[in-house]
């Protein structure tokens, strides 16, 4: 469950500074609830399973006092999984604290190889090899604190704890003598348990984190398309309650240059006579805020007529600077993205090469041209686009239930149910692999 949560949690965050306590300024709030959990916990199986399996068994070695033996040295090595099983788990969350999670009946067999040697009485040397097997039955339960280094989220689990219910040596074959299995099963079982909980551990906290980097990382991409990113980095630790997690994001808009595409601003003044040369510029990069009424986009363009005379060899340039003010509701309905037009509003600012009565009248053709056929074709466009855009990113390999865009004064609340991400767990898998 813990990496399962970063998964989800991670796909607000980047890299850039984070204060200390309380989460401020913040450009996105991502609110993970409880049942929003209980689906990721679904597929936590996984990660523990991944978390045992990639975990590193180191050679366990020692001697002991045996009566009539004398020092009986002994050693496991090559120990492996040969078998893991997962029956259920648990999370809960506690507040201002750590996500607990509770995993039952793991039910993990080691194999590996038991050597051992003495010396007899006689002065004679005995070494041994034989192959071993581990039944064991565990329950693991990790308390993890999610804070926020340098804008990422990074996790850390002090509490963790592993609970044998069963830890049984197997040799292999039948008449190896029984002592071996008593000297070895009780004293090597604790040293066992110990190696195991170091290592299991270990490896969940490292696995977190590594797929903390990953989904961040996928992340970067995702909010991102070339010149144009967002800086959505944490403002601060993420806050956890009793009912929900919530991470605080700065949301900054990053470009790194702006080209106009000229084909969609042609399709706005597209009514106008074939001989007429119509060139369009964006004079400034479009401003985009959040209010009550939707989202709202101010612009400033520059529309250029090239009119040719009668005798075709000399034309006359008629130019209008225009501040564009564009209200539009947005919403997403099987994997696509839908735009509704809401409000539209132009405001001429300069105007050349026109009469006052010819200016007037060619305004309220421009405009007439853009409410009725300009803005219906850019945003059919506009909507394909970015459907393509976001289904490019891989948006559309979520299962997004119920999705809800609304919007407020300065921000946009995103609602949805989904299903698991069940792709990105699946290329965080094979990227360990």
């Amino acid at each position: 469950m813990l990496a399962a949560t970063v998964l989800t949690l991670a796909l607000l965050g980047n890299v850039h500074a984070c204060s200390k306590g309380t989460s401020h300024k913040a450009g996105i709030v991502c609110r993970i609830t409880k049942p929003a959990l209980l689906v990721l916990n679904q597929e936590t199986a996984k990660v523990i399973q991944t978390a045992f399996q990639r975990a590193s068994y180191p050679n366990i070695t020692g001697e002991k006092a045996m009566m009539l033996l004398g020092q009986v040295k002994y050693g496991l090595h090559n120990i492996q999984i040969s078998h893991l099983s997962i029956a259920s788990s648990q999370v809960e969350l506690v507040e201002a604290k750590s996500i607990d999670v509770s995993i039952q009946n793991v039910s993990v067999v080691f194999k590996g190889t038991l050597k051992y040697g003495y010396t007899t009485a006689w002065g004679l040397g005995i070494d041994q090899s034989i192959d071993f097997k581990i039944d064991s039955a565990i329950d693991l339960q990790i308390n993890t604190q999610l804070t926020c280094d340098s804008g990422r989220v990074r996790t850390d689990a002090p509490d963790c704890y592993l609970s044998f219910h069963k830890l049984l040596l197997h040799l292999q074959g039948e008449r190896e003598p029984g002592w071996i299995k008593q000297l070895f099963t009780n004293f090597i079982s604790f040293t066992l348990k110990l190696v195991l909980k170091g290592q299991i551990c270990k490896e969940i906290n490292v696995i977190s984190n590594i797929m903390a980097d990953f989904v961040q990382t996928r992340a970067a991409s995702v909010l991102s398309d070339g010149d144009i990113g967002v800086d959505i980095s944490l403002t601060g630790d993420p806050i956890i309650t009793a009912s929900y997690l919530e991470s605080h994001h700065k949301a900054v808009l990053e470009t790194w240059g702006f080209n106009t595409n000229q084909e969609i601003f042609q399709e706005v003044v597209g009514g106008f006579p074939s001989q007429a040369q119509v060139t369009v510029h964006c004079l400034k990069m479009p401003k985009i805020s959040c209010q009550n009424k939707g989202v709202v986009v101010n612009s400033s363009v520059m529309v250029k007529f090239l009119f040719p005379r009668p005798d075709q060899q000399h034309s006359v340039a008629y130019t209008f600077e225009e501040d564009i003010t564009t209200t539009v509701q947005a919403s997403y309905s099987k994997k696509k993205l839908f735009l509704s037009l809401l409000d539209f509003q132009i405001t001429p600012k300069t105007v050349s090469n026109l009469t006052e009565s010819s200016s007037e009248s060619v305004q309220s053709f421009l405009q007439s041209m853009i409410t009725t056929v300009g803005i219906p074709e850019v945003m059919s466009r506009l909507e394909a686009v970015f459907t393509a855009l976001m289904n490019s990113k891989g948006l559309s390999l979520f299962d997004i239930i119920n999705p809800e865009i609304i919007t407020r004064d300065g921000f946009l609340l995103l609602q949805m149910d989904f299903g698991f991400p069940e792709h990105l767990l699946v290329d965080f898998l094979q990227s360990l692999s």
